[in-house]
């Protein structure tokens, strides 16, 4: 009998040359998985596990097993036998064309999502577009058949923030290894105080809640949040607004609460609140140090870096720009917005009644860590190749977009060159050449002086080292 670890490394080796044979074969991606699958069962089987501990360990039936064992033990084959039935209408050339139509463009002038019948209609009356008019449930069959689903869609955070991975790193090897007293902070502010026109009423079989349509406004509520990432207790408060003064109050509130002469750590995004010199002059005050000047803290990055040092014993963390997902408390924050923000509040005086009774129940019985385990693995391939995928529609680009991912490709070349692969480095190279004309163009059609300045130089800054770093001699090597 083998080892588990031998089996499995059997299992992914074969899954591995079998999914690269049957792409080969013109096989769906859908079909490749099937057959992956089929051929793990088989191996299994050989190294002489039970058919039980196969379906478990493959996430099948029993009956799938047993089945796959003995069609593969009567035909030598693991690819389902042609089925009766008329001919298939479209060829898997058709197939792509309908693909590409579908995911790759737009029904009204560069907007607009198609849907399903919405496409079936369009292309009845333009044949021509693709030489074919598939009705709404082929094209359904054909996208799922591929494991596509361009209708789906969710917000997503681009990495713009030009010393991302830096910052990134140390987050990561402060979680890896955190110290006693590490406190993730954060603010949701604007949350609007609604009550229902009407009380919620349920469906008789099914128990559905209804929510009244229409509501009344009144005003809104900023949340402030500390999460330990100790035991998982949260610290919070609601103001009416999120001033400085408001943060700093709130501030002094949990340090005081904290009772220790230990240092704390706190993870916190770049709002100006979080970096001004009246916060200096806080943690300044709570470190029991003198605080510098405002001629020494007289810009943001001064303010950030002293901030950041652990010279003192209040330290901040700050996150990248547009990477608020690496701090816990945002995670908090969305289980609190499912339990109370979707409920009926009369005025302010209630929704403070709801919302600290929450905090008090996540304590005493909800509260867990937050264990983070993500390495970054792979974000600095996905990085250059979403900015490339971005240069294809470079004219819908923002200028400011333009200079922060051109100043973080220039940081990737420079620090992490070897983490990206050469194909990759030369598809982005390849892009910003045949993009060249158009982002200089974006550029000079800027207003503003000073943006357009920091873009010219980080143009300039990219190009020259893109030459300097010697691309061709790297992939040779």
């Amino acid at each position: 009998m083998q080892t588990q670890k031998s089996i499995q490394e059997q299992v992914f080796n074969v899954c591995q040359s079998d999914a690269s044979n049957t792409s080969q074969q013109s096989l769906s991606t859908a079909m490749i998985e099937k057959v992956s699958c089929r051929k793990a069962i088989i191996v299994l089987s050989n190294s002489g596990v039970n058919n039980l501990a196969i379906s478990e360990l493959l996430n099948c039936s029993v009956f799938t097993v047993r089945r796959w064992i003995h069609f593969n033990i009567k035909t030598d084959s693991l690819i389902d036998c042609p089925r009766s039935g008329r001919k298939a209408i479209y060829s898997k050339d058709a197939h792509s064309r309908i693909i590409a139509f579908y995911c790759q463009t737009k029904p009204l002038s560069d907007c607009g999502r198609w849907t399903l019948r919405w496409a079936a209609l369009y292309l009845k009356t333009h044949f021509e577009k693709i030489n074919a008019a598939p009705s709404k449930s082929t094209i359904h069959r054909i996208l799922k058949n591929n494991m596509l689903k361009p209708h789906l869609s969710h917000y997503f955070l681009h990495i713009t923030d030009p010393n991302f991975f830096p910052k990134m790193e140390h987050l990561l090897e402060l979680y890896k290894n955190p110290p006693r007293f590490l406190f993730f902070f954060d603010e949701c502010p604007g949350i609007q105080i609604l009550k229902r026109l009407t009380p919620d009423l349920q469906t008789e079989k099914m128990k559905t809640r209804l929510e009244e349509f229409e509501y009344i406004r009144n005003g809104t509520m900023d949340v402030f949040a500390f999460l330990d990432n100790a035991n998982g207790d949260v610290y919070a408060e609601c103001r009416g607004d999120h001033k400085i003064v408001t943060f700093i109050e709130i501030f002094r509130l949990h340090v005081e609460k904290c009772n220790t002469a230990e240092p704390l750590h706190y993870v916190m995004d770049n709002l100006s609140s979080h970096c001004s010199y009246q916060f200096c002059e806080i943690v300044a005050e709570y470190s029991k140090i003198e605080c510098p000047t405002t001629t020494e803290l007289n810009t943001q990055t001064k303010r950030v870096e002293w901030l950041r040092s652990d010279s003192k014993r209040i330290i901040i963390h700050f996150t990248p720009y547009h990477g608020s997902w690496l701090n816990h408390v945002e995670f908090w924050f969305s289980i609190m917005g499912k339990k109370v923000l979707n409920e009926s509040f009369c005025s302010p005086e209630s929704f403070i009644a709801g919302f600290t009774s929450f905090v008090e129940e996540w304590n005493n019985l909800l509260a867990h860590p937050f264990n983070w385990s993500y390495d970054g693995a792979g974000l600095h391939e996905k990085t250059v190749k979403r900015f490339t995928e971005m240069l294809n529609t470079s004219e819908q680009l923002e200028l400011r977009i333009i200079t922060k991912e051109l100043g973080l490709m220039v940081n990737l070349f420079n620090s992490y060159f070897e983490k990206i692969s050469p194909e990759r480095w030369q598809q982005l190279i390849e892009t910003v050449s045949s993009q060249y004309e158009i982002l200089l163009a974006i550029i000079q059609q800027d207003d503003g002086p000073i943006r357009k300045k920091r873009a010219e130089k980080a143009m300039t800054n990219f190009i020259e080292t893109v030459n300097k770093i010697n691309l061709q001699n790297k992939i040779a090597a």
